[in-house]
């Protein structure tokens, strides 16, 4: 019984704060937009009986889904989004790698320091964070000072209100997502295989290339999923950091729910989306079983 408690209650976690948003979710994504409270039909109403709910189910359909592949809006979105995410994520590994790397080949003494630097950021809001850098980006934010200053540039750059800024950010916002996992399988990493290769012949690089980098591979696929996943449904940065040419599918979900007040077609966007992110999950998920099954 006791067993069958520790189980039932993540189960009962999932169901009441994942399966049952969802249904309700994927329900509205098959009901028609009205100008009532809420704004959408039809409304289960059991009073009725049986002919209440046949009613019910007879006037869901999916014209929202059909209308969503009559507008290029949607689709260049989710290209977009996808885009975005990807860039992202690749510029997220390749700036969290070295850091991750060198964490891990700091002295034991530091490691833990270190460790705290990269998760300090959690301390502060992430509201907070993404709008310090639009201080720093804007025409008169700190980076184009400098930058004129030195003399390096004759007129401000235009960071702001473009994709290069909704990149930093969330290279910026992600990056612990990404070192950690890395951080975790370097840290593990037996340092005497390092001494075998270049024992027999290899240089420190192509040690690296030959030991180091295979073995933290697994790291490097579960920061990516970590970056990749968050960041195409991603909607305060590019709202914010982005211009009118920043086109993610966050900011269409918002609009649709809260300018256009169109509920269903709002839902319907977000199902789609929770289907294309399933496709990574379930990678990811796997991954970590093959990783499990590796280790023991």
């Amino acid at each position: 019984m006791r067993r069958f408690s520790l189980i039932a209650v993540p189960y009962l976690w999932l169901l009441a704060l994942f399966l049952v948003p969802f249904l309700i979710v994927i329900k509205i994504s098959l009901s028609d937009v009205a100008y009532a409270s809420p704004p959408y039909v039809p409304q289960l109403d059991l009073t009725q009986g049986w002919a209440g709910l046949h009613d019910f189910f007879a006037a869901l359909d999916f014209e929202n889904f059909a209308f969503l592949t009559t507008d290029a809006l949607y689709w260049k979105a989710y290209l977009s989004s996808l885009k975005i995410a990807l860039v992202a994520t690749a510029l997220t590994a390749l700036v969290g790698y070295p850091v991750a790397y060198g964490m891990a080949r700091a002295p034991q003494e530091w490691r833990p320091t270190l460790l705290m630097l990269v998760i300090l950021p959690f301390w502060t809001s992430f509201l907070i964070r993404v709008y310090s850098w639009m201080g720093i980006l804007s025409n008169e934010g700190v980076l184009n000072q400098v930058l004129l200053a030195t003399g390096i540039i004759s007129e401000p750059l235009q960071i702001m209100n473009t994709n290069t800024a909704v990149y930093i950010g969330i290279v910026y916002t992600y990056l612990p997502f990404m070192v950690l996992p890395i951080y975790a399988a370097l840290e593990k990493l037996d340092e005497s295989l390092l001494e075998a290769a270049e024992d027999l012949g290899c240089s420190r690089l192509a040690a690296f290339w030959l030991v180091t980098f295979p073995l933290s591979r697994g790291g490097i696929v579960a920061g990516c999923f970590l970056v990749f996943i968050p960041a195409i449904g991603e909607f305060v940065i590019p709202s914010l950091l982005g211009g009118s040419d920043t086109l993610m599918i966050g900011k269409v979900l918002w609009e649709e729910f809260f300018s256009n007040t169109d509920w269903p077609v709002a839902s319907a966007v977000a199902v789609i989306l929770l289907a294309l992110l399933i496709i990574p999950i379930v990678l990811f998920q796997r991954h970590e079983e093959k990783e499990r099954e590796a280790n023991r």
